[in-house]
């Protein structure tokens, strides 16, 4: 009987460490999950009412989060801000679309996506009034399976300031400090995601200005991703990386801030002149560019004006040619309240963002502007 001369050869692989392969395969997949986006919509759409009554709160929008990053949610009373949050939470049942929150549907698994999320709603009551602050987040991390360390509740506490507070009852402490424990008790749960609606509604100034200076502390502490939805243009403009604006249920802006400003506002400038300005110049201006208001202060004369793209170097070849002496420009920055009330007004869309260049001057003019390039060496100050 002859003995067969075939070999079995290892499988390729075969003499890898398991436990290494094991552990490949879970940093791949990690992998895949950081570059997917941890929260997403498709096609969402919510109305409420029927027939004539039927208002259309949420109209097809699609968005993408990703990890990480701080996303602010902005609108007037009624585009449909709220009802996206709650959509998104699956707290409410869309009519059509879907939502993905860390890869999990709120509606089909809503265990699974609520460990996931936590959020702090407006016109909810979001603490325990009569529980301390420590109880509240005590209670709220133990909810969440969280374990409910002291050193972490007195972290906490005194990240939002509220140390002094801590063993006091939230129905004794103003409206200010109750949003304070809402924050806090939102973020004990450690979840990747946070829904923030409305956190500086009804505050006086000092304790918004408090409030907004602790949420981007504790943004740049926690690395999570949050969606914060707010009237406060002030707070989103500090504290987001990107903005959503919604009008009548749909989004009509998306970007970063600066995005935003350099599409949805024309740009105005400030120029200075020396006071002997020729009435050829001011005739030219005047007709070219609407210049008919002209500030003196001693031996200056200057006027402010909105130009877009080329209309800049035009005003500029249009002071030379009638030899007049150039002392310098300022940039007068648009804000996100302008943009806002432009977008909502019916103004860009979406589409628009990233379109159009932002011009940048630097050095300082003494004197008529310098050939180089054809761009004017002028003084460039930013006016907020």
């Amino acid at each position: 009987m002859s003995q067969s001369s075939d070999r079995l050869e290892p499988s390729p692989g075969a003499d890898r460490d398991p436990q290494a392969s094991r552990s490949s395969s879970a940093e791949s997949t990690a992998n895949s999950r950081s570059t997917e986006p941890i929260l997403s919509a498709t096609g969402l759409t919510k109305t409420y009412g029927d027939g004539d009554d039927a208002v259309e709160a949420v109209d097809g929008i699609d968005l993408e989060v990703k990890r990480g990053t701080v996303v602010g949610l902005l609108g007037p009373n009624g585009a449909g801000k709220t009802t996206t949050i709650k959509l998104l939470l699956g707290l409410i049942i869309p009519d059509a679309g879907t939502v993905r929150v860390d890869g999990t549907d709120p509606i089909d698994d809503p265990r699974a996506s609520y460990r996931s999320v936590s959020a702090m709603l407006e016109g909810a009551r979001n603490s325990y009034w009569r529980l301390t602050v420590r109880e509240n987040l005590r209670f709220f991390a133990r909810l969440a399976d969280r374990p409910a360390d002291a050193d972490r509740i007195d972290a906490l506490i005194e990240q939002v300031g509220l140390t002094a507070k801590a063993d006091t009852t939230v129905n004794e402490l103003s409206r200010g400090m109750k949003q304070q424990v809402s924050l806090a008790c939102t973020l004990i749960r450690d979840t990747p995601i946070a829904f923030l609606d409305e956190p500086t509604l009804g505050l006086d100034v000092e304790s918004s200005l408090e409030l907004r200076r602790q949420l981007r502390d504790l943004v740049e502490r926690e690395s999570r991703t949050v969606v914060l939805s707010s009237h406060d243009m002030d707070v989103i403009e500090a504290v987001c990386d990107r903005v959503i604006i919604m009008n009548d249920g749909r989004i009509v802006a998306d970007g970063t801030v600066d995005e935003l400003v350099d599409v949805f506002q024309t740009r105005t400038y400030r120029f200075t002149l020396e006071a002997l300005v020729p009435d050829a110049a001011r005739r030219t201006l005047a007709e070219r560019f609407g210049v008919d208001e002209w500030t003196e202060r001693g031996p200056e004369r200057s006027f402010e004006v909105a130009l877009q793209g080329d209309a800049f170097y035009d005003l500029v070849a249009v002071l030379e040619r009638t030899n007049c002496t150039f002392l310098g420009v300022e940039t007068i920055e648009p804000d996100l309240a302008d943009v806002f009330l432009e977008v909502t007004g019916g103004g860009a869309t979406t589409d628009d963002v990233g379109s159009r260049q932002r011009h940048t001057f630097e050095g300082r003019g003494t004197g008529r502007p310098e050939e180089s390039g054809g761009e004017p060496r002028v003084e460039h100050r930013e006016n907020r």
